[in-house]
C-alpha cells in the first residue's frame, strides 16, 4: 500500500481540488485536514456569497475565485490550475465535510502505482458509513442509470472523492452546468478508454441538503439523456426516424389499397400515416447533421491536440492572494 503522505514521501506531489460554494462552515476544518495528506490544497470558490474564499485562503489553501458556474466548472478551473502544479495525482473532494481527508492516500495510491487513471471513493464498499436510507435509494437509482448507458461499472457514480492522474485530466472534458458532472466524468472515462477502479471510503452528513433531491435526480437524468443524444445522434433520433417513416409509409400504402379495392379514402390514415413520414424525416436528417457535426468537432479536436481542461478553464494565472473580509 501506497503511503501517500508527502512529509513520508516528498516525491509523491499530491493536489487536492476542493469546489465549494457558500461553505464557511466546514472549509477551513477540511483545508486543515487536507493538508496533511496532500502537498497543495486549491480550493476553487464558485461565486460564494459567505466567507469561505477568505477562510479558505486563511487556513493555507490556493484560493481561486470564479463566477458561479456550477460544479463543474469549479472543477475545471481546480484542475487547470493543478496541473500547472506538475501533480503525481489530483484528488477532488467536497468542501462540507462529508469526506474524510484522511482516506486521501487510500484515493490517491492507484493513480499514484500506475494502476489506475481514475479513482472513485465508493461509500458502499465501506460498510461502516451510515448513509441515509432515502440517500441509498436515489444513488443507487442514478449510479444503475449511469452505468446502463456509459458502459462503465461504477457502485457509487455520483462520488465525489476521486482521484485522477495527469494523462485522465489531458483528456477530462466537463460540460454540465449543474451536480452532474459525475456522471458525465463516466461517459469520458469510457470515450477515451481510461483506467478505472473503486476504493471503499467513509462518509458523514453534518449539514442538511443543499438542494432538492427530486430535482438533483432529474438534472443528473437529463444530462445522462442529453450526453446520450450528442454522442450517439444516429441511436437517438435517426434510427427512431426511420423507424417512424416506415410505419408512415405502411399507413399510406395501406390508404392507398383502401382506396383501390373499396374505393374509400381514409382520410385520418392518410393524415396520421403523412404526420409520422414527415417526423421520421425531420428526426432522420436531425441526427445525420448532429452526427456529421460530433465527427467534425473530434476531428478538429485530434487534429489541434486541445487540452480541454486547459482550454476551457475560467482561471486566472494565479490564486487570489486576499479574501473576503470578516
Amino acid at each position: 500500500m501506497i503511503n501517500a503522505n508527502t512529509e513520508s514521501n516528498p516525491s509523491y506531489n499530491i493536489v487536492a481540488v476542493i469546489p465549494a460554494y457558500n461553505e464557511e462552515r466546514f472549509i477551513a476544518s477540511v483545508v486543515l485536514l487536507s493538508r496533511q495528506y496532500a502537498s497543495s490544497v486549491v480550493v476553487v470558490d464558485d461565486g460564494s456569497t459567505d466567507h469561505t474564499a477568505y477562510l479558505a485562503e486563511e487556513a493555507g489553501a490556493h484560493v481561486i475565485t470564479i463566477p458561479h458556474g456550477g460544479k463543474a466548472a469549479a472543477l475545471s478551473a481546480g484542475f487547470a490550475y493543478a496541473q500547472t502544479l506538475t501533480p503525481s495525482a489530483v484528488v477532488t473532494l467536497d468542501g462540507d465535510a462529508q469526506h474524510d481527508p484522511s482516506d486521501i492516500p487510500l484515493i490517491a495510491a492507484p493513480v499514484l502505482d500506475g494502476t489506475a487513471d481514475v479513482v472513485v471513493g465508493s461509500r458502499f464498499l465501506n460498510r461502516q458509513s451510515h448513509i441515509p436510507s432515502w440517500r441509498q435509494v436515489g444513488q443507487h437509482a442514478l449510479t444503475y442509470a449511469t452505468n446502463v448507458v456509459s458502459g462503465v461499472e461504477l457502485t457509487d457514480s455520483q462520488s465525489g472523492f476521486r482521484a485522477f492522474s495527469n494523462h485522465a485530466l489531458a483528456n477530462l472534458r466537463l460540460r454540465s452546468d449543474n451536480l452532474s458532472v459525475e456522471s458525465e466524468m463516466q461517459f469520458e472515462i469510457r470515450t477515451h478508454d481510461l483506467k478505472v477502479s473503486e476504493v471503499g471510503i467513509s462518509v458523514q452528513y453534518l449539514d442538511k441538503m443543499k438542494r432538492n433531491p427530486v430535482r438533483h435526480g432529474m438534472q443528473v437524468l437529463d444530462t445522462i439523456l442529453g450526453i446520450i443524444s450528442r454522442r450517439h445522434p444516429l441511436l437517438v433520433f435517426a434510427l427512431p426516424g426511420v423507424l417512424l417513416a416506415c410505419i408512415g409509409l405502411t399507413t399510406e400504402w395501406i390508404v392507398l389499397r383502401t382506396i383501390d379495392a373499396r374505393h374509400v379514402l381514409l382520410m385520418g390514415h392518410a393524415i396520421y400515416g403523412a404526420f409520422l413520414m414527415l417526423t421520421g424525416l425531420v428526426l432522420t436528417i436531425t441526427g445525420v447533421i448532429l452526427y456529421s457535426l460530433e465527427s467534425l468537432v473530434s476531428r478538429i479536436r485530434q487534429e489541434f491536440g486541445t487540452n480541454p481542461i486547459q482550454a476551457t478553464a475560467p482561471v486566472g494565472e494565479a490564486p487570489i492572494q486576499g479574501g473576503a473580509p470578516l
